[in-house]
């Protein structure tokens, strides 16, 4: 199938995984699928997948229509300006040491955070209200985006909006949506981490949720037994263990100074892609997953060029084209979806 040849509307839902920098892959996965005429319903993302659909959950919900390449000017941003340190992260090696002794962020996370808020208003979106599809539907199915989060204070895998209520206490359409994509993205080590006081008072501590699931290709699963409406779509830009160590958080380098690779650096990088590595084993997921080619560039790549900018775009732009030209809707029903996968 000419994946550029038709225009016709056809909706799905997206999963983006987490994967920092690499996220830019994540864009042009999403363009061709736009560009080849679907409509995004509703997006899951973690950590750079939050980033991406939130601002595609955005662009939806304002109901104009939107082609690839605004999608792609619209996430567009200059890397370097995000890296804010502290005082104290400054001073070369020693800083940086200190902060992932006690656990801290090297950087603040300011920067990223005002740019994702100041991107969603200018779409005219503030808080979660403005992302709801109808309020009379489940909650998991009332809004155009889900991001994923881990607690650390409850040890608990959060999903917001979706669990503000039932744990926290506080009203999902009055949240911001901003602060919870900027607690998806709170990659441990390199972004603080974001507090969030429940209505009982309680304040819990939420980093990057790619720590318990960073490519939740099943939240925007039926669960009621019924066959789905439209096919829900993913799209992975981290590379496997154990060679793409270094990919997932490349700060852990500084673990080697003190000798042969650190049990800590492998236990992290484990706990961020470990889990979905083993799930992208899964033939019901595979069939449905895109993987972006994203090997040249590091998660944590902030200095990235331009030129590596474009190459990543068109590794995802290509990786849906081809996902594209052999995926039959209706053969994956027939197969995944007559019976419990597995």
């Amino acid at each position: 199938m000419d994946v550029t040849a038709s225009r016709e509307s056809k909706e799905a839902d997206l999963v983006l995984a987490g994967g920092g920098v690499k996220g830019i892959g994540l864009v042009g996965a999403a363009s061709a699928l736009i560009d080849a005429g679907y409509t995004i319903h509703r997006v899951s993302g973690t950590s750079a997948g939050a980033v991406v659909g939130a601002i595609l959950a955005a662009v939806t919900a304002s109901g104009e229509p939107v082609t690839g390449e605004q999608l792609k000017r619209l996430t567009h941003l200059n890397y370097r300006e995000f890296l804010d340190p502290g005082l104290l992260e400054n001073i070369p090696i020693l800083g940086q040491s200190w902060a992932l002794l006690r656990g801290t962020g090297l950087y603040r996370g300011d920067r990223v955070h005002q740019w994702i808020k100041d991107t969603l208003e200018r779409l005219g979106v503030s808080t979660f209200h403005d992302l709801e599809i109808d309020g009379t539907l489940p909650m998991k199915q009332r809004y155009r985006l889900v991001v994923t989060v881990t607690d650390v204070t409850t040890g608990q895998l959060v999903r917001l909006p979706w669990d503000f209520e039932r744990v926290y206490g506080l009203d999902p359409n009055a949240q911001s949506v901003a602060d919870a994509v900027r607690a998806s993205m709170a990659i441990p080590f390199f972004f603080r981490p974001v507090s969030l006081t429940s209505a009982a008072g309680m304040t819990s501590t939420l980093v990057d949720g790619g720590v318990l699931s960073n490519f939740p290709i099943d939240s925007l699963d039926r669960t009621d037994g019924q066959l789905p409406r439209w096919p829900t779509f993913g799209v992975t830009v981290l590379p496997n263990l154990p060679a793409g160590n270094d990919d997932v958080i490349p700060h852990l380098r500084l673990l080697r100074l003190l000798g042969p690779p650190h049990l800590l650096e492998s236990v992290l990088s484990t706990m961020l892609v470990g889990r979905d590595q083993a799930y992208l084993n899964q033939p019901w997921v595979s069939v449905r997953a895109i993987r972006v080619n994203s090997t040249d560039v590091g998660a944590l790549d902030f200095d990235i060029h331009q030129e590596d900018v474009e190459a990543l775009y068109r590794n995802g732009y290509e990786a849906a084209q081809a996902f594209l030209s052999t995926w039959n809707w209706n053969s994956y029903v027939q197969r995944f979806r007559q019976m419990p996968p597995g």
